[in-house]
């Protein structure tokens, strides 16, 4: 019995996937760097937006593992790590239920950012929930179309720094729950600085994708890698490595306000080397399942570098 509860609980685990939380605690962390620079930083929204974008994380981990079952996208063949759903291992219904249980504890949450930042989080919050579903399930899944880049792109970059930035400025800057967006909560500095984090938990889903591609070509799932191949993924990979490089360098040189400091993530730059020669050599799980892992982390690597380096 006990082993059984055992396996159960590691099987949860699994479905959660606690290695891409960092794709859910970098954009905060960026947030609240840029956001102390500015002398902007609250304490407690930044909390409650890192604990939302956590619950929205596995919300979405949930969605993929019960959906891509659903949709027969996971097979025997699979490479990457342990579906849940699709082995066996938990019933699909629980894990439906659970999905549904994660989202709701999200917007529990949402509730006191909401209030914080009034209607412009109220229609992040709400975007953000329906694209995590919507990106395996609903009528036009976004990753068997090609959109999983462009959802993870602008949601867990673009609008996760900015919603973070956005959130602590009006909680000091702003009235009561406004409906549209106040003067100075959202600079033009926090939307760039965002473009890092975007760009390389963007890598995330294409090191998963160059590792899936034969599988979701014969399943129906047209990623990018699908659709154009292996050398465009390549190429997205290194290009998308690249600007988490260059956005430091317009910091340090072409913003006002910013010193050397920002150069700070230049020091991951040996991480992100042999990843991107992993990426244009390997293609199978043996290889790009580590590598999966080591792009998180250079994710949050980056993130706690930038943030000190725009802080101070």
């Amino acid at each position: 019995m006990r082993t059984t509860e055992v396996s159960r609980a590691r099987a949860w685990i699994l479905a959660a996937r606690p290695q891409t939380l960092p794709a859910a605690a970098a954009p905060v962390i960026v947030g609240v760097g840029i956001a102390s620079h500015d002398g902007v930083f609250a304490p407690l929204p930044a909390f409650a937006a890192l604990l939302g974008a956590a619950l929205i994380q596995i919300g979405t981990n949930f969605a993929n593992d019960y959906y891509d079952a659903a949709r027969g996208a996971d097979t025997p063949d699979r490479e990457g790590f342990t579906r849940v759903t699709a082995s066996g291992i938990i019933e699909p219904p629980a894990v439906k239920r659970a999905m549904w249980a994660v989202f709701g504890l999200a917007v529990l949450v949402g509730i006191y950012l909401v209030g914080v930042g009034g209607v412009p989080i109220l229609v992040v919050g709400i975007a953000s929930i329906a694209a995590g579903i919507a990106y395996t399930g609903g009528p036009y899944p976004l990753g068997y179309h090609g959109l999983g880049d462009v959802f993870v792109f602008v949601f867990f970059g673009l609008v996760a720094v900015t919603g973070t930035y956005y959130v602590q400025a009006a909680a000091l800057l702003a009235p009561a729950f406004p409906v549209s967006i106040p003067s100075g909560t959202v600079t033009l500095q926090a939307v760039i600085a965002s473009l890092p984090v975007a760009a390389l938990s963007t890598n995330v889903l294409v090191v998963n994708n160059v590792r899936d591609r034969e599988e979701d070509a014969t399943t129906g799932k047209r990623t990018l890698a699908v659709r154009f191949g292996y050398g465009f993924s390549r190429i997205q990979f290194a290009a998308l490595t690249a600007l988490a490089y260059l956005v430091p360098v317009w910091f340090a040189f072409g913003a006002d306000g910013y010193g050397l400091t920002a150069l700070a993530p230049l020091a991951t730059v040996p991480l992100a080397v042999p990843l991107v020669r992993t990426i244009a050599t390997e293609t199978g799980g043996e290889a790009l399942n580590p590598a999966l892992e080591r792009t998180g982390k250079l994710l949050a690597a980056h993130a706690v570098l930038f943030a000190i380096g725009l802080a101070i």
